[in-house]
Protein backbone atom coordinates (compact mmCIF):
# COMPACT_ATOMS: atom_id res chain seq x y z
CA UNK A 1 0.00 0.00 0.00
CA UNK A 2 0.98 3.63 -0.30
CA UNK A 3 0.24 5.31 3.02
CA UNK A 4 -3.10 3.99 4.19
CA UNK A 5 -3.90 1.41 6.83
CA UNK A 6 -6.15 0.86 9.85
CA UNK A 7 -9.44 2.75 9.43
CA UNK A 8 -10.03 5.80 11.65
CA UNK A 9 -13.13 7.89 12.16
CA UNK A 10 -13.24 8.97 8.52
CA UNK A 11 -11.38 6.11 6.91
CA UNK A 12 -7.95 7.36 7.96
CA UNK A 13 -5.36 4.76 8.89
CA UNK A 14 -2.59 3.90 11.32
CA UNK A 15 -0.09 1.09 11.67
CA UNK A 16 -1.43 0.03 15.07
CA UNK A 17 -4.23 1.01 17.39
CA UNK A 18 -3.14 2.88 20.55
CA UNK A 19 -6.14 1.42 22.37
CA UNK A 20 -5.79 -2.17 21.16
CA UNK A 21 -5.99 -4.99 23.76
CA UNK A 22 -2.92 -7.10 24.40
CA UNK A 23 -3.99 -9.81 21.94
CA UNK A 24 -2.64 -8.85 18.51
CA UNK A 25 -5.41 -10.82 16.80
CA UNK A 26 -8.38 -8.98 18.33
CA UNK A 27 -9.40 -5.66 16.74
CA UNK A 28 -9.63 -2.87 19.26
CA UNK A 29 -12.88 -1.24 20.22
CA UNK A 30 -12.17 2.44 20.64
CA UNK A 31 -14.09 3.34 23.75
CA UNK A 32 -11.92 6.01 25.38
CA UNK A 33 -13.18 9.59 25.06
CA UNK A 34 -11.59 11.37 22.13
CA UNK A 35 -10.53 14.35 24.23
CA UNK A 36 -8.58 12.38 26.83
CA UNK A 37 -5.30 10.44 26.69
CA UNK A 38 -5.62 6.72 26.00
CA UNK A 39 -5.54 4.20 28.82
CA UNK A 40 -2.10 3.26 30.17
CA UNK A 41 -2.61 -0.44 29.40
CA UNK A 42 -2.73 0.01 25.61
CA UNK A 43 -0.93 -2.59 23.53
CA UNK A 44 2.30 -1.90 21.65
CA UNK A 45 4.48 -3.77 19.19
CA UNK A 46 7.25 -3.60 21.80
CA UNK A 47 7.40 -3.64 25.58
CA UNK A 48 6.56 -0.16 26.91
CA UNK A 49 7.90 -1.17 30.32
CA UNK A 50 11.40 -1.65 28.95
CA UNK A 51 12.91 1.86 29.04
CA UNK A 52 15.31 2.74 26.26
CA UNK A 53 18.73 3.98 27.35
CA UNK A 54 18.92 7.75 27.37
CA UNK A 55 21.85 9.64 25.87
CA UNK A 56 23.60 12.50 27.61
CA UNK A 57 21.53 14.96 25.58
CA UNK A 58 18.25 13.39 26.74
CA UNK A 59 18.67 13.70 30.49
CA UNK A 60 15.51 15.09 32.00
CA UNK A 61 13.38 13.14 29.52
CA UNK A 62 12.03 9.68 30.35
CA UNK A 63 11.74 6.65 28.07
CA UNK A 64 8.19 7.60 27.08
CA UNK A 65 9.40 11.00 25.81
CA UNK A 66 11.89 9.44 23.38
CA UNK A 67 9.57 6.66 22.20
CA UNK A 68 8.51 6.58 18.55
CA UNK A 69 5.09 5.55 17.27
CA UNK A 70 6.73 2.78 15.25
CA UNK A 71 9.87 1.36 16.91
CA UNK A 72 13.01 1.49 14.81
CA UNK A 73 16.73 1.05 15.39
CA UNK A 74 19.18 3.93 15.22
CA UNK A 75 21.35 3.75 12.11
CA UNK A 76 24.25 5.53 13.79
CA UNK A 77 24.70 4.93 17.51
CA UNK A 78 25.79 7.93 19.55
CA UNK A 79 23.12 10.35 18.38
CA UNK A 80 20.33 11.31 20.75
CA UNK A 81 16.73 10.68 19.80
CA UNK A 82 16.15 14.42 19.51
CA UNK A 83 19.15 14.90 17.23
CA UNK A 84 17.54 12.32 14.95
CA UNK A 85 14.24 14.22 15.09
CA UNK A 86 15.90 17.49 14.15
CA UNK A 87 17.80 15.85 11.28
CA UNK A 88 14.64 14.28 9.87
CA UNK A 89 12.88 17.62 9.83
CA UNK A 90 15.85 19.41 8.25
CA UNK A 91 16.01 16.84 5.44
CA UNK A 92 12.26 16.76 4.79
CA UNK A 93 10.70 17.99 1.57
CA UNK A 94 7.98 19.70 3.62
CA UNK A 95 10.56 22.00 5.20
CA UNK A 96 12.08 22.81 1.82
CA UNK A 97 8.67 23.71 0.44
CA UNK A 98 8.35 26.46 3.04
CA UNK A 99 10.88 28.42 0.96
CA UNK A 100 8.08 28.94 -1.57
CA UNK A 101 5.32 29.86 0.89
CA UNK A 102 4.28 33.35 1.93
CA UNK A 103 5.38 34.85 5.21
CA UNK A 104 4.27 38.44 4.53
CA UNK A 105 5.07 39.04 0.85
CA UNK A 106 4.83 36.42 -1.90
CA UNK A 107 8.22 34.74 -2.51
CA UNK A 108 9.90 35.72 -5.78
CA UNK A 109 8.10 39.03 -6.19
CA UNK A 110 9.95 42.27 -6.77
CA UNK A 111 8.80 45.86 -6.44
CA UNK A 112 10.22 49.32 -5.91
CA UNK A 113 9.98 48.75 -2.15
CA UNK A 114 10.43 45.07 -1.27
CA UNK A 115 13.80 43.57 -2.13
CA UNK A 116 14.09 40.40 -4.22
CA UNK A 117 14.55 38.12 -1.20
CA UNK A 118 11.72 38.65 1.26
CA UNK A 119 11.34 36.45 4.29
CA UNK A 120 9.48 33.22 3.59
CA UNK A 121 7.95 30.58 5.85
CA UNK A 122 11.31 28.81 5.70
CA UNK A 123 13.47 31.74 6.76
CA UNK A 124 10.95 32.55 9.49
CA UNK A 125 11.15 28.95 10.73
CA UNK A 126 14.95 29.06 10.76
CA UNK A 127 14.92 32.33 12.71
CA UNK A 128 12.32 30.97 15.13
CA UNK A 129 14.52 27.87 15.59
CA UNK A 130 17.59 29.94 16.46
CA UNK A 131 15.67 31.88 19.10
CA UNK A 132 13.96 28.79 20.49
CA UNK A 133 17.12 26.69 20.66
CA UNK A 134 18.96 29.28 22.75
CA UNK A 135 16.02 30.16 25.00
CA UNK A 136 15.19 26.49 25.52
CA UNK A 137 18.79 25.61 26.35
CA UNK A 138 18.98 28.48 28.86
CA UNK A 139 15.95 27.03 30.63
CA UNK A 140 17.21 23.43 30.66
CA UNK A 141 15.30 22.00 27.69
CA UNK A 142 17.03 19.75 25.19
CA UNK A 143 18.08 22.30 22.51
CA UNK A 144 17.65 19.83 19.62
CA UNK A 145 14.12 19.09 20.78
CA UNK A 146 13.10 22.75 20.91
CA UNK A 147 14.79 23.47 17.59
CA UNK A 148 12.95 20.54 15.98
CA UNK A 149 9.64 21.93 17.24
CA UNK A 150 10.44 25.41 15.92
CA UNK A 151 11.51 24.10 12.52
CA UNK A 152 8.34 22.04 12.12
CA UNK A 153 5.73 24.34 13.66
CA UNK A 154 4.72 25.92 10.31
CA UNK A 155 5.14 22.88 8.06
CA UNK A 156 1.40 22.48 7.62
CA UNK A 157 0.81 26.00 6.35
CA UNK A 158 -0.71 26.06 2.85
CA UNK A 159 0.22 28.36 -0.04
CA UNK A 160 -0.45 32.07 0.58
CA UNK A 161 0.00 31.82 4.36
CA UNK A 162 -2.93 32.57 6.66
CA UNK A 163 -4.94 33.76 3.67
CA UNK A 164 -4.64 30.31 2.11
CA UNK A 165 -5.54 28.80 5.46
CA UNK A 166 -8.81 30.75 5.43
CA UNK A 167 -9.65 29.62 1.88
CA UNK A 168 -8.97 25.95 2.64
CA UNK A 169 -10.94 26.13 5.87
CA UNK A 170 -13.97 27.27 3.90
CA UNK A 171 -13.55 24.48 1.34
CA UNK A 172 -13.04 21.84 4.05
CA UNK A 173 -15.93 23.01 6.26
CA UNK A 174 -17.82 19.72 5.83
CA UNK A 175 -14.84 17.42 6.40
CA UNK A 176 -13.38 18.89 9.59
CA UNK A 177 -12.10 22.28 8.42
CA UNK A 178 -8.52 23.32 7.90
CA UNK A 179 -6.03 24.64 10.45
CA UNK A 180 -2.30 25.01 9.76
CA UNK A 181 -1.27 23.62 13.13
CA UNK A 182 -3.47 20.54 12.77
CA UNK A 183 -2.08 20.10 9.26
CA UNK A 184 1.46 20.19 10.68
CA UNK A 185 0.69 17.25 12.96
CA UNK A 186 -0.91 15.40 10.05
CA UNK A 187 2.12 16.04 7.88
CA UNK A 188 4.64 14.98 10.53
CA UNK A 189 2.79 11.76 11.39
CA UNK A 190 1.26 10.72 8.08
CA UNK A 191 1.88 12.69 4.87
CA UNK A 192 5.65 13.30 4.75
CA UNK A 193 7.06 9.97 3.45
CA UNK A 194 9.93 8.76 5.62
CA UNK A 195 8.91 5.67 7.60
CA UNK A 196 6.39 2.87 7.01
CA UNK A 197 5.21 0.29 9.52
CA UNK A 198 2.94 -2.78 9.28
CA UNK A 199 -0.75 -2.19 9.82
CA UNK A 200 -1.82 -4.15 12.92
CA UNK A 201 -4.92 -5.50 11.17
CA UNK A 202 -3.79 -6.09 7.60
CA UNK A 203 -0.02 -6.36 7.88
CA UNK A 204 0.32 -3.95 4.97
CA UNK A 205 2.94 -1.17 5.22
CA UNK A 206 1.44 2.24 6.07
CA UNK A 207 3.03 5.64 6.48
CA UNK A 208 3.89 6.99 9.92
CA UNK A 209 5.37 10.17 8.46
CA UNK A 210 8.70 11.20 9.97
CA UNK A 211 8.07 8.91 12.95
CA UNK A 212 9.32 11.51 15.43
CA UNK A 213 9.54 10.95 19.16
CA UNK A 214 6.56 11.58 21.39
CA UNK A 215 8.30 14.62 22.94
CA UNK A 216 9.05 16.15 19.52
CA UNK A 217 5.47 15.81 18.33
CA UNK A 218 4.18 17.19 21.61
CA UNK A 219 6.61 20.12 21.45
CA UNK A 220 5.36 20.97 17.95
CA UNK A 221 1.72 21.06 19.13
CA UNK A 222 0.65 24.58 20.12
CA UNK A 223 -3.02 23.71 20.47
CA UNK A 224 -3.47 20.19 21.89
CA UNK A 225 -7.18 19.84 21.25
CA UNK A 226 -9.65 19.22 18.42
CA UNK A 227 -11.73 21.90 16.69
CA UNK A 228 -13.81 23.77 19.25
CA UNK A 229 -11.98 22.10 22.12
CA UNK A 230 -9.92 25.01 23.46
CA UNK A 231 -10.13 24.88 27.28
CA UNK A 232 -9.90 28.67 27.54
CA UNK A 233 -12.09 29.65 24.58
CA UNK A 234 -14.32 27.04 22.88
CA UNK A 235 -15.08 29.58 20.13
CA UNK A 236 -11.41 29.79 19.15
CA UNK A 237 -10.62 28.80 15.57
CA UNK A 238 -7.25 27.42 16.66
CA UNK A 239 -6.83 23.68 17.12
CA UNK A 240 -4.06 21.14 16.70
CA UNK A 241 -5.59 17.88 15.48
CA UNK A 242 -8.22 16.69 13.02
CA UNK A 243 -10.65 13.99 14.13
CA UNK A 244 -9.10 11.40 11.82
CA UNK A 245 -5.63 11.99 13.32
CA UNK A 246 -6.77 11.30 16.89
CA UNK A 247 -5.09 7.86 17.20
CA UNK A 248 -1.56 9.25 16.96
CA UNK A 249 -2.54 12.41 18.86
CA UNK A 250 -3.81 10.31 21.76
CA UNK A 251 -0.54 8.38 21.69
CA UNK A 252 1.41 11.65 21.82
CA UNK A 253 -0.71 12.94 24.70
CA UNK A 254 -0.79 9.72 26.72
CA UNK A 255 -0.69 10.41 30.43
CA UNK A 256 -0.70 14.22 30.28
CA UNK A 257 -3.45 16.64 31.36
CA UNK A 258 -5.97 17.33 28.59
CA UNK A 259 -5.46 20.72 26.99
CA UNK A 260 -2.17 21.48 28.74
CA UNK A 261 0.71 22.63 26.53
CA UNK A 262 4.14 21.15 27.25
CA UNK A 263 6.97 23.47 28.28
CA UNK A 264 8.95 23.01 25.04
CA UNK A 265 5.88 23.93 22.98
CA UNK A 266 5.49 27.08 25.08
CA UNK A 267 9.12 28.00 24.37
CA UNK A 268 8.49 27.36 20.66
CA UNK A 269 5.32 29.45 20.71
CA UNK A 270 6.99 32.45 22.35
CA UNK A 271 9.99 32.14 20.00
CA UNK A 272 7.53 32.21 17.08
CA UNK A 273 5.89 35.36 18.45
CA UNK A 274 9.25 37.03 18.97
CA UNK A 275 10.56 36.10 15.52
CA UNK A 276 7.61 37.24 13.46
CA UNK A 277 6.82 40.38 15.48
CA UNK A 278 10.37 41.67 15.28
CA UNK A 279 11.09 40.61 11.71
CA UNK A 280 7.79 41.82 10.25
CA UNK A 281 8.54 45.20 11.87
CA UNK A 282 12.07 45.13 10.42
CA UNK A 283 10.85 44.21 6.95
CA UNK A 284 8.19 46.92 7.07
CA UNK A 285 10.82 49.55 7.83
CA UNK A 286 13.16 48.22 5.16
CA UNK A 287 10.36 48.30 2.58
CA UNK A 288 9.41 51.87 3.46
CA UNK A 289 5.92 50.98 4.67
CA UNK A 290 6.58 51.84 8.33
CA UNK A 291 7.67 55.31 9.41
CA UNK A 292 8.46 55.22 13.11
CA UNK A 293 8.06 58.98 13.28
CA UNK A 294 4.32 58.55 12.71
CA UNK A 295 4.10 56.51 15.91
CA UNK A 296 4.57 59.72 17.91
CA UNK A 297 1.16 60.94 16.71
CA UNK A 298 -1.81 60.26 19.01
CA UNK A 299 -4.09 59.66 16.02
CA UNK A 300 -1.70 57.13 14.47
CA UNK A 301 -1.37 55.35 17.76
CA UNK A 302 -5.13 55.05 18.04
CA UNK A 303 -5.22 53.37 14.63
CA UNK A 304 -2.59 50.88 15.79
CA UNK A 305 -4.41 50.14 19.06
CA UNK A 306 -7.62 49.46 17.12
CA UNK A 307 -5.72 46.67 15.34
CA UNK A 308 -4.01 45.35 18.47
CA UNK A 309 -6.90 45.17 20.95
CA UNK A 310 -8.86 41.98 20.54
CA UNK A 311 -6.38 40.54 18.04
CA UNK A 312 -2.94 40.69 19.63
CA UNK A 313 -3.96 41.54 23.20
CA UNK A 314 -7.14 40.80 25.13
CA UNK A 315 -10.21 42.93 24.46
CA UNK A 316 -10.06 44.47 27.95
CA UNK A 317 -6.51 45.82 27.50
CA UNK A 318 -6.21 49.54 28.09
CA UNK A 319 -4.78 51.68 25.25
CA UNK A 320 -2.69 53.39 27.94
CA UNK A 321 -0.87 50.11 28.59
CA UNK A 322 -0.03 49.80 24.91
CA UNK A 323 1.14 53.42 24.77
CA UNK A 324 3.42 52.77 27.71
CA UNK A 325 4.78 49.67 25.99
CA UNK A 326 5.54 51.61 22.81
CA UNK A 327 7.08 54.46 24.81
CA UNK A 328 9.49 52.01 26.47
CA UNK A 329 10.65 50.85 23.06
CA UNK A 330 10.86 54.33 21.55
CA UNK A 331 12.95 55.53 24.52
CA UNK A 332 15.52 52.73 24.08
CA UNK A 333 18.89 53.97 22.70
CA UNK A 334 18.80 51.52 19.80
CA UNK A 335 15.25 52.32 18.59
CA UNK A 336 15.24 53.10 14.81
CA UNK A 337 13.92 56.67 14.78
CA UNK A 338 14.87 57.11 11.11
CA UNK A 339 15.56 54.74 8.25
CA UNK A 340 16.84 55.74 4.81
CA UNK A 341 18.11 52.40 3.47
CA UNK A 342 21.79 53.32 3.69
CA UNK A 343 24.32 50.75 4.87
CA UNK A 344 24.62 52.53 8.20
CA UNK A 345 20.84 52.58 8.61
CA UNK A 346 20.64 48.89 7.71
CA UNK A 347 23.25 48.04 10.33
CA UNK A 348 21.42 50.10 12.95
CA UNK A 349 18.16 48.39 12.08
CA UNK A 350 19.80 44.97 12.41
CA UNK A 351 21.10 46.00 15.83
CA UNK A 352 17.58 47.08 16.83
CA UNK A 353 16.30 43.69 15.67
CA UNK A 354 18.90 41.89 17.81
CA UNK A 355 18.14 44.11 20.79
CA UNK A 356 14.41 43.39 20.54
CA UNK A 357 14.89 39.64 20.26
CA UNK A 358 17.26 39.64 23.22
CA UNK A 359 14.91 41.83 25.24
CA UNK A 360 11.90 39.58 24.70
CA UNK A 361 13.73 36.28 25.17
CA UNK A 362 15.65 37.40 28.26
CA UNK A 363 12.50 38.77 29.91
CA UNK A 364 10.85 35.34 29.57
CA UNK A 365 13.97 33.52 30.76
CA UNK A 366 14.37 35.68 33.87
CA UNK A 367 10.68 35.61 34.82
CA UNK A 368 10.53 31.82 34.40
CA UNK A 369 13.67 31.34 36.47
CA UNK A 370 12.26 33.52 39.22
CA UNK A 371 9.19 31.31 39.32
CA UNK A 372 10.85 27.88 39.03
CA UNK A 373 14.46 28.20 40.11
CA UNK A 374 17.71 27.22 38.42
CA UNK A 375 17.15 23.54 37.58
CA UNK A 376 16.34 22.12 34.14
CA UNK A 377 12.74 22.79 33.10
CA UNK A 378 11.19 20.22 30.77
CA UNK A 379 7.89 18.74 29.54
CA UNK A 380 5.24 19.30 32.23
CA UNK A 381 7.50 20.45 35.04
CA UNK A 382 6.99 24.19 34.48
CA UNK A 383 5.13 26.90 32.62
CA UNK A 384 6.89 29.57 30.59
CA UNK A 385 6.41 32.95 32.26
CA UNK A 386 6.34 35.98 29.97
CA UNK A 387 5.78 39.29 31.78
CA UNK A 388 2.63 41.16 30.80
CA UNK A 389 4.67 44.25 29.87
CA UNK A 390 6.84 42.17 27.53
CA UNK A 391 3.80 40.62 25.84
CA UNK A 392 2.45 44.12 25.27
CA UNK A 393 5.70 45.30 23.69
CA UNK A 394 5.67 42.30 21.37
CA UNK A 395 2.00 42.88 20.54
CA UNK A 396 2.67 46.52 19.67
CA UNK A 397 5.23 45.46 17.04
CA UNK A 398 2.75 42.95 15.58
CA UNK A 399 0.04 45.59 15.38
CA UNK A 400 2.35 48.17 13.78
CA UNK A 401 3.30 45.70 11.02
CA UNK A 402 -0.32 44.66 10.60
CA UNK A 403 -1.56 48.25 10.38
CA UNK A 404 1.04 49.58 7.92
CA UNK A 405 2.08 46.50 5.95
CA UNK A 406 -0.60 43.81 5.84
CA UNK A 407 -3.56 46.21 5.59
CA UNK A 408 -2.37 48.14 2.58
CA UNK A 409 -4.95 48.27 -0.22
CA UNK A 410 -2.78 46.37 -2.71
CA UNK A 411 -2.29 43.58 -0.18
CA UNK A 412 -6.05 43.27 0.30
CA UNK A 413 -6.49 42.96 -3.48
CA UNK A 414 -3.76 40.33 -3.68
CA UNK A 415 -5.28 38.29 -0.85
CA UNK A 416 -8.68 38.32 -2.54
CA UNK A 417 -7.12 36.99 -5.73
CA UNK A 418 -5.25 34.28 -3.80
CA UNK A 419 -8.48 33.05 -2.21
CA UNK A 420 -10.08 32.80 -5.65
CA UNK A 421 -7.10 30.79 -6.93
CA UNK A 422 -7.37 28.25 -4.12
CA UNK A 423 -11.17 28.00 -4.29
CA UNK A 424 -11.09 27.37 -8.05
CA UNK A 425 -8.17 24.98 -7.68
CA UNK A 426 -10.06 22.97 -5.07
CA UNK A 427 -13.10 22.79 -7.34
CA UNK A 428 -11.03 21.71 -10.35
CA UNK A 429 -9.08 19.05 -8.45
CA UNK A 430 -12.25 17.65 -6.95
CA UNK A 431 -13.83 17.38 -10.40
CA UNK A 432 -10.77 15.69 -11.90
CA UNK A 433 -9.73 13.48 -8.98
CA UNK A 434 -8.06 11.14 -8.83
CA UNK A 435 -6.39 11.80 -12.21
CA UNK A 436 -5.50 15.41 -11.41
CA UNK A 437 -3.76 14.54 -8.14
CA UNK A 438 -0.09 13.79 -7.58
CA UNK A 439 0.69 10.05 -7.36
CA UNK A 440 0.93 10.02 -3.55
CA UNK A 441 -2.45 11.69 -3.13
CA UNK A 442 -4.03 9.82 -6.03
CA UNK A 443 -3.43 6.53 -4.27
CA UNK A 444 -4.84 7.88 -1.02
CA UNK A 445 -7.90 9.22 -2.83
CA UNK A 446 -8.56 5.84 -4.45
CA UNK A 447 -8.24 4.08 -1.07
CA UNK A 448 -10.47 6.54 0.80
CA UNK A 449 -13.75 4.97 1.99
CA UNK A 450 -16.11 7.92 1.56
CA UNK A 451 -16.54 11.45 0.21
CA UNK A 452 -15.42 13.05 3.46
CA UNK A 453 -12.10 11.19 3.39
CA UNK A 454 -11.65 11.88 -0.32
CA UNK A 455 -12.18 15.60 0.23
CA UNK A 456 -9.53 15.57 2.95
CA UNK A 457 -7.07 14.10 0.44
CA UNK A 458 -7.77 16.98 -1.95
CA UNK A 459 -7.12 19.40 0.92
CA UNK A 460 -3.83 17.63 1.70
CA UNK A 461 -2.77 17.93 -1.95
CA UNK A 462 -3.48 21.68 -2.07
CA UNK A 463 -1.85 22.34 1.31
CA UNK A 464 1.37 20.73 0.06
CA UNK A 465 1.72 23.24 -2.79
CA UNK A 466 3.92 26.33 -2.78
CA UNK A 467 2.57 29.72 -3.83
CA UNK A 468 4.07 29.33 -7.29
CA UNK A 469 3.02 25.71 -7.82
CA UNK A 470 -0.55 26.55 -6.73
CA UNK A 471 -0.77 29.26 -9.38
CA UNK A 472 0.83 27.01 -12.02
CA UNK A 473 -1.56 24.16 -11.31
CA UNK A 474 -4.50 26.57 -11.23
CA UNK A 475 -3.56 27.88 -14.68
CA UNK A 476 -3.14 24.37 -16.09
CA UNK A 477 -6.33 22.71 -14.87
CA UNK A 478 -9.53 23.36 -16.82
CA UNK A 479 -12.32 24.91 -14.75
CA UNK A 480 -16.04 25.11 -15.27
Amino acid sequence: MDGTGTTGTDGSTWPHDPEAPASPTTPAARTAPRTTPVAPDAAWPHDPEAPAPLGDGERGYDAAAVERFAPEPDKRPGRTAFQRDRARILHSSALRRLAGKTQVVTPGTRSHTWDASPRTRLTHSLECAQIGRELGAALGCDPDLVEAACLSHDMGHPPFGHNGEQALNEFAADCGGFEGNAQSLRLLTRIEPKRFAPDARTGEPVSVGLNLTRAALDAATKYPWTRGGSPADPSSAKFGVYEDDLPVFEWVRRGVPAGRVCFEAQVMDWSDDVAYSVHDFEDGLHAGHIDTGRLLSAAERESVWSVAIGRYVSADTSPDELSEALDRLVDAPWWPHHYDGSAVAQARLKDATSQLIGRFALAAERATRRAYGDGPLTRYGAELVVPRATRHECAVLKAVADRYVMRRAEQEELRADQRVVLAELAEALTARAPEGLEPQFRALFEAAPDDRARKRVVVDQIASLTDASARTLHARLPRR
